[in-house]
């Protein structure tokens, strides 16, 4: 009988060892393919209105759709955008929690404010698309033409409105009025690009500059008179309006980009879902069609190659800095 018993226990033992054996192997992989089992948040660090708000609301419901779980939107507007990137970099590494931010993610690493690494404190999923500046007038000021405006600066006190300090359509707004022109205008900054173009819309102040998404509505209705552009070519969407290059300032090929950082740390299999999802809902016909619509070139660009590509506008921005002597408010 004690033979038997002791025999028994150990079969019982040998059982749990097994099992507790089995659970610690299969556990983590059921975890990985259950991904996503939670609400998903996307957070942008400027107020609504700007380019990464516009691309998010346009692929939203088809993203959520790929990824078989809701996704909210958290706007976390403040301090240029450090604020939201912060807060992504110190969340939880689980993929639940993605950031969808601008061009002022590379830039605002060249100041200290930032207290973030975009290289070493954040994975790239993609650089999702592009969009040029545009220069935009109140109606009120009666200008048709670039020049015009800088004429008129040169003898009347102006300021330019911003969707924030250290913001890449502020750093265009500086180099080509201040630096290559040589008229001084005063920045005026706003939390995010959709309190930008209010401000100039309501007339204070007159004159902004911002990525075209935020003020193209406004410019389409005649509450805005658009100047110039700094992409390669004209836009189909707003074909009467010439490029910077067209006007003199060749090397002013300035855009606004929106791209998707997880904090670092996240799985790679996670990474690589959500670069899976965002490509293939940017993709689809309909939704190239919106986000075309909104002046934006799709780009899709791959972690990896997404990864190059902020190395090289921290190099490109900080060049501009630099030059322009820009210090972040």
């Amino acid at each position: 009988m004690l033979f038997r018993a002791s025999n028994q226990t150990s079969k019982i033992a040998r059982r749990t060892l097994l099992s507790w054996f089995s659970a610690s192997i299969v556990t983590p992989l059921m975890a990985q393919t259950k991904w996503p089992n939670k609400v998903l948040r996307i957070v942008i660090p400027f107020v609504p209105g700007g380019p990464p708000d516009a691309i998010a609301r346009l692929i939203l419901p088809r993203l959520s759709e790929n990824l078989g779980q809701s996704i909210v939107i958290d706007n976390r507007g403040g301090a240029g955008g450090n604020i939201g990137t912060q807060l992504v970099a110190k969340s939880p590494a689980d993929g639940n929690t993605i950031l969808l931010t601008t061009t002022a993610f590379a830039i605002n690493t060249q100041f200290p404010e930032s207290n973030y690494n975009a290289e070493m404190d954040f994975l790239p999923v993609t650089i999702t698309a592009t969009q040029p500046h545009v220069v935009v007038v109140h109606p009120s000021l009666n200008i048709k033409s670039l020049a015009e405006l800088i004429t008129m600066a040169r003898t009347t006190p102006m300021a330019f409105a911003t969707p924030g300090s250290g913001t890449a359509p502020h750093l265009t707004a500086e180099r080509l009025f201040n630096l290559i022109a040589k008229v001084k205008m005063t920045a005026i900054h706003y939390r995010g690009a959709g309190l930008a173009v209010g401000s100039v819309v309501a007339g204070e102040p007159k004159v902004g500059c911002m990525a075209i998404a935020g003020p193209l509505q406004n410019i389409k209705a005649g509450k805005l008179q658009a100047l110039a552009v700094s992409s390669p070519k004209r836009l189909s969407t707003l074909p009467d309006v010439p490029t910077l290059a067209e006007l003199g300032y060749a090397d002013m090929l300035d855009s606004t980009w929106v791209g998707a950082f997880l904090p670092a740390g996240t799985p790679a299999n996670i990474q690589a879902r959500w670069y899976e999802a965002f490509s293939k809902v940017l993709a689809m016909p309909d939704i190239q069609e919106k986000v075309q619509s909104f002046a934006f070139d799709i780009m899709a660009e791959s972690p990896s190659r997404s990864g190059d590509f902020v190395k090289e506008e921290i190099q490109r921005w900080g060049d501009v800095i630099h030059k322009t002597g820009i210090k972040i408010e």
